[in-house]
Protein backbone atom coordinates (compact mmCIF):
# COMPACT_ATOMS: atom_id res chain seq x y z
CA UNK A 1 0.00 0.00 0.00
CA UNK A 2 1.41 3.39 -1.05
CA UNK A 3 0.66 6.36 1.18
CA UNK A 4 1.06 9.71 -0.53
CA UNK A 5 1.28 13.04 1.22
CA UNK A 6 -1.44 15.45 0.16
CA UNK A 7 -0.75 19.17 0.29
CA UNK A 8 -3.36 21.69 1.34
CA UNK A 9 -3.33 25.47 1.40
CA UNK A 10 -3.73 27.16 4.78
CA UNK A 11 -7.04 29.02 5.05
CA UNK A 12 -5.38 32.00 6.73
CA UNK A 13 -1.98 32.56 5.11
CA UNK A 14 -2.69 30.57 1.89
CA UNK A 15 0.70 28.82 2.13
CA UNK A 16 0.91 25.13 1.13
CA UNK A 17 1.45 22.62 3.95
CA UNK A 18 1.20 18.88 4.61
CA UNK A 19 -1.67 18.34 7.08
CA UNK A 20 -1.22 16.09 10.11
CA UNK A 21 -4.86 14.95 9.92
CA UNK A 22 -7.53 14.81 7.24
CA UNK A 23 -9.34 17.71 8.88
CA UNK A 24 -6.40 20.12 9.25
CA UNK A 25 -7.00 23.48 7.57
CA UNK A 26 -4.31 25.63 9.22
CA UNK A 27 -0.57 25.29 8.79
CA UNK A 28 0.39 26.40 12.31
CA UNK A 29 -0.87 27.37 15.74
CA UNK A 30 -0.45 31.02 14.79
CA UNK A 31 -2.82 30.68 11.82
CA UNK A 32 -5.27 28.69 13.94
CA UNK A 33 -5.26 31.40 16.63
CA UNK A 34 -5.72 34.11 14.00
CA UNK A 35 -8.75 32.30 12.57
CA UNK A 36 -10.17 31.82 16.07
CA UNK A 37 -9.86 35.53 16.87
CA UNK A 38 -11.50 36.40 13.55
CA UNK A 39 -14.44 34.05 14.25
CA UNK A 40 -14.88 35.54 17.74
CA UNK A 41 -14.83 39.09 16.35
CA UNK A 42 -17.42 38.20 13.68
CA UNK A 43 -19.64 36.57 16.31
CA UNK A 44 -19.44 39.67 18.52
CA UNK A 45 -20.19 41.94 15.56
CA UNK A 46 -23.21 39.81 14.60
CA UNK A 47 -24.54 39.96 18.19
CA UNK A 48 -24.21 43.75 18.16
CA UNK A 49 -26.03 43.90 14.80
CA UNK A 50 -28.88 41.77 16.19
CA UNK A 51 -29.19 44.00 19.25
CA UNK A 52 -29.40 47.12 17.06
CA UNK A 53 -31.88 45.48 14.67
CA UNK A 54 -34.21 44.60 17.56
CA UNK A 55 -34.41 48.29 18.56
CA UNK A 56 -35.72 49.37 15.14
CA UNK A 57 -39.55 49.44 15.13
CA UNK A 58 -41.10 47.00 12.65
CA UNK A 59 -43.93 49.36 11.70
CA UNK A 60 -41.69 52.28 10.61
CA UNK A 61 -42.34 53.05 6.91
CA UNK A 62 -39.06 54.88 6.24
CA UNK A 63 -35.60 53.88 7.45
CA UNK A 64 -32.38 55.81 7.74
CA UNK A 65 -29.42 54.48 5.76
CA UNK A 66 -27.62 53.05 8.84
CA UNK A 67 -30.83 51.27 9.90
CA UNK A 68 -31.23 49.74 6.44
CA UNK A 69 -27.61 48.57 6.53
CA UNK A 70 -28.20 46.85 9.89
CA UNK A 71 -31.49 45.21 8.89
CA UNK A 72 -30.63 44.08 5.39
CA UNK A 73 -26.85 43.69 5.40
CA UNK A 74 -26.43 45.91 2.32
CA UNK A 75 -23.47 48.20 1.70
CA UNK A 76 -24.02 51.93 2.11
CA UNK A 77 -22.74 52.65 -1.39
CA UNK A 78 -25.25 50.16 -2.84
CA UNK A 79 -28.16 51.86 -1.07
CA UNK A 80 -27.12 55.33 -2.23
CA UNK A 81 -26.58 54.08 -5.80
CA UNK A 82 -30.07 52.53 -5.88
CA UNK A 83 -31.56 55.78 -4.54
CA UNK A 84 -29.71 57.81 -7.24
CA UNK A 85 -30.97 55.42 -9.93
CA UNK A 86 -34.52 55.79 -8.64
CA UNK A 87 -34.92 52.07 -7.96
CA UNK A 88 -35.58 52.71 -4.25
CA UNK A 89 -37.92 55.57 -3.29
CA UNK A 90 -36.31 57.90 -0.77
CA UNK A 91 -36.93 61.25 0.92
CA UNK A 92 -34.14 63.74 1.60
CA UNK A 93 -34.98 65.66 4.79
CA UNK A 94 -31.68 67.55 4.83
CA UNK A 95 -27.97 66.89 5.17
CA UNK A 96 -27.46 63.28 6.22
CA UNK A 97 -31.18 62.78 6.63
CA UNK A 98 -32.02 60.46 3.74
CA UNK A 99 -34.94 58.15 4.51
CA UNK A 100 -35.49 55.05 2.40
CA UNK A 101 -38.86 53.36 1.86
CA UNK A 102 -38.82 50.14 3.86
CA UNK A 103 -41.14 48.12 1.57
CA UNK A 104 -39.00 48.76 -1.51
CA UNK A 105 -35.84 47.66 0.29
CA UNK A 106 -37.59 44.55 1.69
CA UNK A 107 -38.65 43.55 -1.82
CA UNK A 108 -35.15 44.02 -3.18
CA UNK A 109 -33.24 42.52 -0.23
CA UNK A 110 -34.86 40.00 2.12
CA UNK A 111 -34.25 40.66 5.81
CA UNK A 112 -30.97 39.11 6.91
CA UNK A 113 -31.78 35.94 8.86
CA UNK A 114 -29.53 34.58 11.56
CA UNK A 115 -27.61 31.44 10.75
CA UNK A 116 -28.77 28.59 12.90
CA UNK A 117 -26.00 26.56 14.44
CA UNK A 118 -28.36 24.17 16.18
CA UNK A 119 -29.95 21.26 14.43
CA UNK A 120 -33.52 21.81 15.66
CA UNK A 121 -35.22 21.48 12.28
CA UNK A 122 -33.00 18.81 10.78
CA UNK A 123 -34.59 15.51 9.85
CA UNK A 124 -33.55 12.41 11.72
CA UNK A 125 -31.97 9.84 9.41
CA UNK A 126 -33.04 6.26 9.80
CA UNK A 127 -30.50 3.52 9.13
CA UNK A 128 -30.76 -0.18 8.60
CA UNK A 129 -28.04 -1.68 10.72
CA UNK A 130 -28.45 -5.22 9.49
CA UNK A 131 -25.14 -6.92 8.56
CA UNK A 132 -26.03 -7.07 4.84
CA UNK A 133 -26.48 -3.26 4.73
CA UNK A 134 -23.28 -2.49 6.64
CA UNK A 135 -19.51 -2.78 6.47
CA UNK A 136 -17.44 -4.17 9.30
CA UNK A 137 -14.56 -2.01 10.49
CA UNK A 138 -12.15 -4.52 8.91
CA UNK A 139 -13.92 -4.25 5.55
CA UNK A 140 -13.71 -0.45 5.69
CA UNK A 141 -9.97 -0.51 6.43
CA UNK A 142 -9.32 -2.90 3.55
CA UNK A 143 -11.58 -1.19 1.02
CA UNK A 144 -10.39 2.38 1.65
CA UNK A 145 -6.84 1.71 2.87
CA UNK A 146 -7.07 3.53 6.19
CA UNK A 147 -6.42 2.47 9.76
CA UNK A 148 -9.12 1.26 12.14
CA UNK A 149 -8.42 4.14 14.53
CA UNK A 150 -9.09 6.63 11.70
CA UNK A 151 -12.35 4.86 10.92
CA UNK A 152 -13.46 5.14 14.55
CA UNK A 153 -12.49 8.83 14.65
CA UNK A 154 -14.58 9.54 11.55
CA UNK A 155 -17.50 7.53 12.93
CA UNK A 156 -17.46 9.71 16.05
CA UNK A 157 -16.88 12.93 14.13
CA UNK A 158 -19.75 12.40 11.69
CA UNK A 159 -22.05 10.76 14.30
CA UNK A 160 -22.45 7.58 12.29
CA UNK A 161 -24.44 4.91 14.12
CA UNK A 162 -22.74 1.58 14.70
CA UNK A 163 -23.91 -1.82 15.84
CA UNK A 164 -21.86 -4.51 17.48
CA UNK A 165 -22.75 -8.15 16.89
CA UNK A 166 -20.36 -10.49 18.63
CA UNK A 167 -16.83 -9.29 17.95
CA UNK A 168 -17.77 -7.35 14.76
CA UNK A 169 -18.73 -3.66 14.63
CA UNK A 170 -21.01 -2.65 11.75
CA UNK A 171 -21.47 0.80 10.17
CA UNK A 172 -23.99 1.68 7.39
CA UNK A 173 -22.55 1.34 3.87
CA UNK A 174 -24.28 4.51 2.62
CA UNK A 175 -22.65 6.73 5.24
CA UNK A 176 -19.20 5.17 4.95
CA UNK A 177 -19.26 5.42 1.16
CA UNK A 178 -20.34 9.06 1.30
CA UNK A 179 -17.44 9.93 3.63
CA UNK A 180 -14.58 8.12 1.97
CA UNK A 181 -15.51 8.26 -1.69
CA UNK A 182 -15.77 12.06 -1.63
CA UNK A 183 -12.17 12.39 -0.37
Amino acid sequence: MVISKIQKNCEVCKEPFIPKTVNSVYCSKTCSDTAYRKRKAEKKKEEQRKALAERIPKDRMYLSVPEAIILFGVAKSTLYRLVRQGRIPAINLGTRLVRIERKAVEQMFPIKKERSTTKKNSKVKLYRLEPEDCYTIGEITQKFGISASSVYKHIRKFSIPIRQIGKYVYAPKTEIDSIYESK
